[in-house]
């Protein structure tokens, strides 16, 4: 089955609001964690809008999955990620004045940079995962890189409506997936999943792992973390039987 890692960036977005101790993104990570994920993902981002340093680290230290952690690249984050380990580092774009990330890392145009932050990272032993569109340049570049896996941005998969533009960008997706998988990385998706639309992503054989976050958080708000994401696994289960 498609591994499931679960972001909670966004409790701590509705922990910020107000400057507070709740909700709690590590107890949002341990009740997740309950119905079986296999990962948890947070986004530290330079200006700290919702994860915060000591949230890694809390999460970092107790949670009893994997940890994937997001992150620009800049020297500030590379250090703390070698301090800390986790199982893989995501490197992500980063927009000082971007709602949301708004899409994939231009791999093409930093290859020098990111060899050197991948032979820091890897000499730790951590994974070294790049999120890109599906666009097939970008991910050649990944290859030079030398990041053992893509994460596909699924981000203007889930916006679209028109059947025919959703059908285009769902091909693109499938073949970036298999491009990527004859370059010998593994290949994940996420952003903007929700219910209604995993299930396609889910189904591609190539993808092996899905991150997902705000929609899981808001679905919490109505029923729960461990209901929410309960719910994600089954769509997700169904899709890749």
């Amino acid at each position: 089955m498609t591994r499931l890692f679960v972001n909670v960036d966004h409790v701590a977005t509705i922990r910020e609001a107000r400057k507070i101790l709740e909700p709690d993104p590590l107890k949002a990570a341990l009740l997740a964690e309950k119905v079986g994920i296999d990962g948890i993902t947070v986004h530290l981002r330079e200006d700290r809008r919702h994860i915060q340093d000591d949230d890694v680290r809390l999460i970092s230290q107790n949670i009893n999955t994997k940890l994937n952690l997001e992150m620009a690249a800049i020297k500030e984050m590379v250090d703390l990620a070698l301090e800390l380990k986790p199982y893989q580092v995501s490197l992500v774009p980063e927009k000082r004045q971007e709602i949301t990330t708004e899409g994939g890392l231009d791999v093409c145009s930093q290859i020098p940079e990111l060899l050197e932050i991948q032979k820091s990272i890897k000499e730790k032993n951590i994974l070294f995962s790049l999120f890109v569109d599906p666009d097939i340049s970008q991910i050649d570049a990944s290859k030079q890189a030398k990041a053992d896996s893509i994460e596909i941005n699924t981000g203007r998969y889930s916006e679209l409506t028109d059947p025919k533009e959703l059908e285009e960008e769902l091909l693109r997706i499938r073949e970036a997936a298999l491009h990527a998988t004859k370059l010998e990385m593994r290949v994940f998706a996420g952003h903007g999943l929700n219910y209604d639309n995993v299930q396609a992503i889910a189904s591609i054989p190539e993808i092996e792992e899905l991150n997902i976050g705000h929609f899981l958080v808001a679905q919490s708000v109505y029923v729960g973390i461990e209901k929410a994401v309960k719910m994600m696994m089954q769509i997700i289960k169904s899709a890749s039987t």
